[in-house]
């Protein structure tokens, strides 16, 4: 949307994401890519949602079946990464027998955050991935668009 490119992602990093949605399976996953390419590096992370809710569940309603959230290490290299390279580039996370798709949570949520990076949404289904979809801020309107789709697996 803004003229950039979508961010590539190899195959191997992809079945990577996918191989972590299967696991965290009911639970959403998450995590991120630092930079893009053959050069890329996937970070994992684990979802603190659980933690939060049990925490706080007024601040935090839900639980990690519908909700990530990053831990602290997490999200300090995450933050770090736009001071000096490589610069985090995506953030993924699944979608639990929903369907990929980015949720007015989603839509919330990384507009408060206003990184600069695209998200990719994991289509996680009891026996496969059906797809995952990657968004971009539109622009000029407060909303994300598909900027990328790729083929999901029976993982």
């Amino acid at each position: 949307m803004s003229g950039e490119s979508a961010p590539q992602l190899p195959a191997q990093m992809l079945e990577a994401i996918y191989r972590h949605a299967r696991a965290e399976f009911p639970n959403e996953c998450c995590g991120y890519v630092l930079g893009s390419g053959d050069q890329a590096e996937l970070v994992v992370c684990d979802n603190q949602q659980d933690r939060y809710h049990a925490v706080d569940p007024e601040s935090y309603p839900r639980t990690a079946a519908t909700a990530y959230t990053f831990g602290f290490k997490d999200l300090r290299r995450f933050n770090d990464s736009f001071e000096s390279g490589p610069r985090a580039t995506i953030i993924y996370h699944s979608h639990p027998r929903v369907g990929a798709y980015f949720s007015a949570e989603d839509t919330r949520a990384a507009l408060s955050a206003g990184w600069p990076v695209d998200y990719l949404v994991v289509d996680c289904q009891d026996d496969e991935i059906r797809e995952a979809l990657l968004f971009r801020k539109h622009p000029t309107e407060p909303s994300f668009v598909e900027i990328a789709r790729f083929e999901g697996a029976k993982i």
